[in-house]
């Protein structure tokens, strides 16, 4: 079981940011293993994965997840059923310019493979910055 979290700053305004996080069809422009994601009855979201686990063959997998927006806090909540109790939060606040964001993400698993879990943390954030860096330009 685990709590895992991790921040980056993002040059693009904390509006720009949250407003391009809370669009949940750009999830996978920033994650690469998401071929596809689509909102539908409120807050719940169809995900497509392409995987390629170790003791079966590469295939696409397709799940139900949630997220929330939560717009005054400039926060999105999410989370996946399962046996693993996956969820987590995204937090976009200043950053040390008024052209920069400091985005926050911070999960929670019972999955216990904390190194990897803190590797794709981090490379989940640097995807959300590249791709709203270059979505500016």
């Amino acid at each position: 079981m685990g709590d895992y979290d991790n921040t980056i700053t993002v040059n693009v305004p904390p509006g720009r940011l949250f407003d391009y996080l809370s669009d949940v069809e750009n999830l996978p422009a920033y994650l690469p293993r998401l071929t596809a994601a689509h909102p539908h009855d409120g807050d719940r979201v169809t995900v497509t994965a392409h995987i390629d686990p170790p003791d079966a063959p590469e295939q696409d997998v397709t799940s139900e997840a949630w997220i929330h927006v939560l717009e005054d806090g400039k926060t999105l909540e999410w989370g996946a059923p399962g046996p693993h109790d996956y969820r987590g939060r995204l937090h976009v606040g200043e950053g040390p310019s008024d052209a920069s964001s400091r985005l926050k993400v911070e999960l929670h698993t019972q999955r216990a493979e904390g190194g990897h879990i803190n590797e794709g943390l981090q490379e989940a954030l640097q995807g959300i910055r590249d791709a709203v860096e270059s979505a500016e330009h």
